[in-house]
């Protein structure tokens, strides 16, 4: 039977990987960070994506009602639908998150 051999430990790195410097203190935001976006960037960049989806839907809409030849009703339409798929999207995100936050304050400690 062959003996169990440790790997050396690194305790700098395992603090690091748990978001700590090597004194216990939280890491800063830009450190911990990392280039790793957290959840309220992604859905601030998920919402900015569907209110730009909608910006360009209603532009478009405009430039067709203003006879705009460079502007088809079928791209308008495709633009409206998408926008409002986004927005369907965006309305079951926030659902979700007021049932999860719901059930999670009912929850008995």
């Amino acid at each position: 039977m062959d003996p169990v051999r440790l790997k050396p430990f690194d305790f700098a790195q395992a603090a690091a990987r748990a978001g700590l410097r090597t004194d216990g203190q939280p890491l800063g935001r830009s450190q911990a960070a990392a280039g790793q976006p957290s959840f309220a960037t992604a859905i601030d960049q998920a919402l900015r994506a569907v209110s730009r989806g909608q910006a360009e839907a209603t532009r478009m809409q405009r430039e067709v009602q203003l006879d705009n030849p460079t502007v088809s009703l079928e791209e308008t339409m495709v633009a409206m639908q998408r926008a409002q798929v986004g927005f369907q999207a965006a309305l079951q995100v926030r659902n979700r998150l007021v049932q999860a936050y719901t059930e999670v304050m009912n929850m008995q400690v």
